[in-house]
């Protein structure tokens, strides 16, 4: 199944890592300090506050920002993380040199390799993504 990194509704994939977990409504509840209601009314918010994000990707032992990542890698503008402050100025945040490809993304690029929607070169340039990373999937994912 491909994730729809378009689209994101967070409530219910929180809800399908619960079920694939198994964990039950009261484990929840003690988790969270909260009543059953509460955990219902998340499930059906497309987003949630980081706080509570982080919680709950603590608790279902998956990381529920890289989905967000993934937004960002396919659909923000293609400066993202290119804007410099000034020359003699450095940003105090985390600097990051690599993006996360997860099997999905990949799966993703090579398709529309693969249907000749975009070229190698367009794919390599529009997303960013260095042409020898490009090649290895390419070639690993034959």
């Amino acid at each position: 199944m491909t994730a729809d990194f378009k689209n994101i509704h967070l409530g219910t994939l929180i809800r399908k890592r619960v079920t694939e977990c198994k964990i039950g409504t009261s484990r929840i509840c003690n988790f969270f300090k909260c009543s059953e209601e509460d955990i219902i009314k998340m499930y059906h918010q497309e987003d949630l506050p980081v706080k509570i994000l982080l919680q709950w990707s603590k608790l279902l032992e998956y990381d529920f920002f890289r989905i967000y990542s993934q937004h960002l890698i396919l659909y923000a503008p293609q400066n993202l993380n290119y804007r410099p402050l000034s020359k003699n100025k450095k940003s105090t945040l985390p600097q990051f040199r690599k993006n996360i490809y997860t099997k999905e993304i990949i799966d993703f690029m090579l398709d529309l390799i693969k249907t000749g929607e975009k070229t190698r070169n367009q794919v390599a340039e529009e997303y960013r993504i260095p042409k020898t990373t490009l090649y290895k999937w390419i070639d690993k994912y034959k």
